[in-house]
């Protein structure tokens, strides 16, 4: 009776273990068994699938050596804190690099402590989300286009007429005094500077931005985007008040993806504005205010407006892709989702704060950066 029970649980013991290899190596998804020491023991055949490795390449290997080199990261001290790691850099056995979301977890195999750890693929995923943000950005330059024009026409305008002043006095012999040849030589060149810095500001705005992240200064952020649209909010005579922080922690993200958010609200805050005016008889406050703190150990941003207010109800759907309260014609839909996509991205928060008739508060939030 004993062999035959203890053949009995061997039995299942087998199929048990056979159960678990096929479900473990049907997870569509790469997933590692690390020992201790972050050592490979262990890994499904979705692995080969997603980073061209088998099986026999990867076991006893570093985890570690999955990782872009240019991945600053302390892997040991991560996996040992935290339960997830996004948009990482993977390297594949062939070259290409690839971006990945680990989840970790403990875990006790073969009697001994462990960790699990699951990868996806989302390399796609962040091409498509880099598109629209790209398209976003081309639709948010051509509706600046004639403010933008504006801008530089001043400086182009201050240099054609001390040039025009120049050439005048050559072709009729005159001589020029040197204290007004040298202020119109400091008025040409401080405006060459200011051109090149609009246009420079442009080309850094319009480029395709990376999903590396870095230690940014929301402050600075803020008055880039506030830099770029100025022009726009005084044509409308919008009054923006600034109340920023001073000396804010870093947060971790990419200033180019950050500038497209702030930016995104603020054509939203002047759209607003803009509808209540139409709307409202009587002349009504035409200002957006910008406010920055360090609030529970996460820097806040507060983008307020004036404006028409959003009704409660479309309240849920406003970051939904495509949903847009403006009239046609006037917004893709595209601009507070994309936006909200990136502060997901940057572990932030997104929410609004709003009355009818009297306007909103959009509510940014972002971790302060632990490398602070």
């Amino acid at each position: 009776m004993d062999a035959a029970e203890r053949k009995r649980f061997e039995e299942q013991i087998r199929r048990c273990e056979k159960n678990y290899r096929e479900l473990f190596n049907n997870i569509p998804n790469p997933v590692f068994i690390l020992d201790p020491d972050l050592k490979i023991i262990d890994c499904n055949d979705m692995v080969f699938g997603v980073y061209g490795y088998r099986k026999e390449d990867v076991l006893r290997r570093p985890f570690a050596d999955l990782f872009d080199p240019q991945e600053k990261v302390d892997l040991a001290k991560v996996i040992r804190r935290t339960k997830t790691m996004n948009e990482v850099r993977h390297v594949t056995r062939y070259g290409p690099v690839i971006y990945v979301n680990i989840r970790i977890s403990p875990f006790e195999y073969a009697g001994e402590a462990s960790f699990l750890v699951t990868t996806s693929d989302v390399t796609k995923r962040l091409l498509v989300e880099q598109q629209l943000i790209q398209a976003s950005k081309m639709a948010t330059l051509g509706e600046m286009a004639t403010a933008i024009a504006h801008e530089l026409n001043q400086p182009l305008c201050v240099m054609k007429t001390a040039s025009t002043f120049i050439v005048n006095k050559i072709r009729k012999g005159e001589p020029i005094r040197q204290d007004t040849l040298k202020t119109m030589a400091e008025e040409i060149d401080s405006h060459v500077d200011r051109a090149s810095g609009i246009i420079n500001h442009l080309l850094d705005f319009g480029r395709k931005s990376g999903v590396k992240r870095e230690k940014v200064n929301i402050n600075d952020s803020l008055e880039r985007s506030l830099e770029l649209f100025m022009q726009q909010l005084k044509h409308r005579e919008i009054v923006v008040e600034e109340d920023f922080q001073p000396d804010l922690p870093p947060v971790l993200a990419n200033s180019n993806r950050l500038e497209q958010v702030f930016i995104n609200l603020l054509v939203n805050a002047r759209d607003a504005i803009e509808d209540k005016f139409e709307k409202v008889i009587h002349s009504p406050e035409k200002k957006i205010f910008l406010r920055t703190r360090l609030f529970q150990g996460n820097v806040r941003v507060e983008v307020a407006d004036t404006g028409i207010g959003i009704p409660k109800p479309l309240l849920e759907k406003i970051f939904e892709p495509f949903f847009t309260t403006k009239r046609v014609g006037r917004g893709t839909g595209l601009g507070l989702s994309i936006s909200y996509g990136i502060v997901q991205d940057y572990e932030g928060t997104m929410e609004v704060e709003t009355r009818e008739n009297e306007g909103s508060t959009f509510i940014v939030t972002f971790p302060v950066s632990s490398e602070a």
